[in-house]
């Protein structure tokens, strides 16, 4: 239970703070560090949980207005 926690703070933290960045390769890489950290620690693929990551911030601003 105090993993999930962690993960859900970690991911609120840093979901907030892709959001400053300026262009798609930087919240890009925030999103693949985000993700490979939280599937490491939830016993995942942390290359899979990479390239989630990267995906989804990488199309942040795209999708939602939560980015722009």
């Amino acid at each position: 239970m105090q993993y999930l926690r962690l993960i859900a703070a970690f991911a609120a933290v840093t979901s907030l703070s892709a959001c400053l960045l300026d262009n798609d390769l930087e919240r890009g890489l925030a999103g693949a560090a985000t993700g490979a950290v939280i599937a490491d620690v939830v016993g995942g693929n942390v290359v899979t949980g990479a390239i989630a990551g990267g995906a989804a911030g990488a199309l942040c601003d795209e999708v939602t207005r939560i980015c722009r």
